[in-house]
Parts: C-alpha cells; sequence; structure tokens
C-alpha cells in the first residue's frame, strides 16, 4: 500500500480554506486508496485531515510523542497510533513509513519535518517525492525565499527542484503519483 506523509498544523489557523485543504486532503489520500501517515494529533488542521481520511475509509498511521499523548492530543480513533518518547523519533517513524511527503500550511514544526526530508533528500538518503500544496499563498514567500537561495548560489538548483510547488491541492496529489515508488 501506498503512504503519503502530511506535514501540517496541530492547530486550526485562522483561514477557513485551511480546514477545508485539510479535509480534501484526507478525502483524496483515501480515493486514491493511499495510507495517511501523519502526527497523531485529533486537534487542529491534524484532526480535520485524519478525520477526514478515517471518513473516507482510508487507513490512518499516526506517531505521536508520549509528552502530547499526555495532554489529551492523541486521535483515538486512528488504525494505528504509536507513542514515541521524542520529537526526532516521531519523524524518524513518520519519514521510514511513507512513500512520498505532503506539506500543508503549519509553523515551526511542519516546516522541521519539510526541511528534515527535504534535507535528507539532498544528502541522498531518499528520491521520495516532496510536494507543497499551497493554500491561499500561505507558502508563496517561502518559495521566493528558496528560489532566492538559488539565485545567491547558496541552494544548488537541483536540490530546489526536489520539491514541488502546487497551488491545488488535487495537482499535488498527482505530482506525488506520478513520482510514487512504494517501498516495503
Amino acid at each position: 500500500m501506498t503512504s503519503v506523509c502530511v506535514f501540517l498544523a496541530g492547530s486550526r489557523g485562522n483561514d477557513p480554506r485551511y480546514v477545508a485543504a485539510a479535509r480534501a486532503c484526507g478525502a483524496g489520500l483515501a480515493a486514491r486508496g493511499w495510507r495517511l501517515v501523519y502526527g497523531g494529533a485529533h486537534r487542529g488542521l491534524m484532526g480535520e485531515l485524519a478525520d477526514a481520511a478515517l471518513a473516507g475509509g482510508g487507513e490512518v498511521y499516526g506517531v505521536l510523542p508520549r509528552l502530547l499523548a499526555d495532554r489529551e492530543l492523541a486521535h483515538p480513533g486512528l488504525t494505528q497510533l504509536d507513542l514515541v518518547d521524542t520529537m526526532a523519533e516521531r519523524k524518524a517513524r513518520m519519514t521510514a513509513a511513507s512513500d512520498a511527503f505532503l506539506t500543508l500550511p503549519g509553523g515551526f514544526g511542519t516546516l522541521d519535518e519539510l526541511f528534515e526530508v527535504l534535507t535528507s533528500a539532498q544528502l541522498g538518503e531518499h528520491a521520495r517525492p516532496i510536494a507543497i500544496a499551497d493554500v491561499g499563498g500561505y507558502y508563496a514567500p517561502l518559495m521566493t525565499f528558496l528560489d532566492g537561495a538559488v539565485a545567491s548560489g547558496l541552494l544548488a538548483p537541483q536540490h530546489r527542484a526536489t520539491l514541488s510547488y502546487h497551488v491545488d491541492l488535487d495537482l499535488a496529489l498527482d505530482a506525488l503519483a506520478t513520482r510514487l515508488t512504494p517501498h516495503a
């Protein structure tokens, strides 16, 4: 089964398009028969994503640090929830379980997860597809920054190209599908 890791916020944000995108992403993954891998929380965009995938009959694997589970953030209805000791272990498990990575709006944790898989790809540790589904222009400034890093000679163009950018969620999912090579 193809597994797609989605990085996104544990809060809802203040733009209703973020919630709509999280729900559409969960439904889209389930409709494609892809397993969702995510951070395991029931709140915010994470909860919306997982609930939509589950409602669509999808399989959902969450990984949550025990510290957050102790704060009653664990999603109770997942196909599988693993509790881990650290954020580093969370990211490692999510990465190991995934065939592709998709980023929706989020804060520090989301950016940390995105840049970790980008750095791993740059180092040749994996060649799995990585995409951003931009919602309402949320990531446009980040893309400007990355293009500026290339122009400044601090980021190689081939490494910048590992991140595909899409203003439409369905196009982002289609882009992942064209590059997927499911692993064990």
